[in-house]
């Protein structure tokens, strides 16, 4: 399959194209400084752009089957502007003309899945990240509402705590007060899950939960 990574230098996006690769795709990544990516290989291809360039966009992902997003706000409550949320919605707008319909990505349980039954985290995690992070908590409502609000087949899985510990291939999935979802889960794992929603239908136009 071909596959466009967005936010390929973080990491969990260095992880989402290393699993790609060894699971024999083909992957195209956008990244700003490609000397941040240290990876080469016969199957990839690295174009030097940003979110804001509709033509690198449009450029990365022509050809491509789907979509992974990486990308996350900054956490830093100096940061200014709602250069994801826009860029975001440059992305879903080139994907729909090239017609590119699979979206994979990445939130936080502060959003909510219309699936979702009240639960905890409903109320606790939005008030703090208003607290802690406000404007990146605005930025990930503009990002996933560019995506949820279009007609692209997306995945967007939401993710409390990652972790840098070793993968343990154990993943816990599903929606608040339905299903027993943690909050750890190393960014190893969430990047073999998102590479799994390439071929898993069960999260077709929704936002699970996820954790180890």
């Amino acid at each position: 399959m071909r596959v466009t990574v967005f936010g390929a230098t973080g990491a969990i996006g260095r992880l989402v194209v290393q699993r790609l690769l060894d699971d024999g795709h083909e992957v195209t990544a956008l990244v700003r400084t490609p000397a941040k990516l240290a990876l080469a290989h016969p199957r990839l291809t690295v174009r030097t752009g940003q979110l804001s360039d509709r033509a690198a966009v449009e450029q990365a992902v022509g050809g491509a089957d789907a979509v992974i997003s990486a990308l996350g706000p900054s956490l830093k409550r100096s940061t200014k502007g709602s250069q994801l949320a826009d860029g975001t919605r440059t992305l879903v707008q080139v994907m729909e003309a090239r017609e590119v319909t699979r979206f994979i990505g990445l939130a936080t349980p502060s959003l909510a899945d219309p699936r979702d039954r009240p639960h905890w985290k409903h109320k606790v995690l939005p008030v703090l990240a208003g607290l802690m992070f406000p404007h990146a908590l605005v930025e990930l409502k503009g990002m996933t509402e560019a995506v949820t609000g279009s007609g692209l087949d997306y995945t967007i899985a939401r993710i409390t705590n990652p972790t840098n510990k070793a993968a343990t291939g154990r993943v816990r999935s599903g929606f608040l007060g339905h299903d027993e979802v943690g909050s750890a889960m190393s960014r190893a794992d969430i990047a073999a899950f998102l590479v799994s929603q390439l071929t898993d239908a069960r999260y077709r136009r929704a936002m699970p939960a996820i954790s180890n």
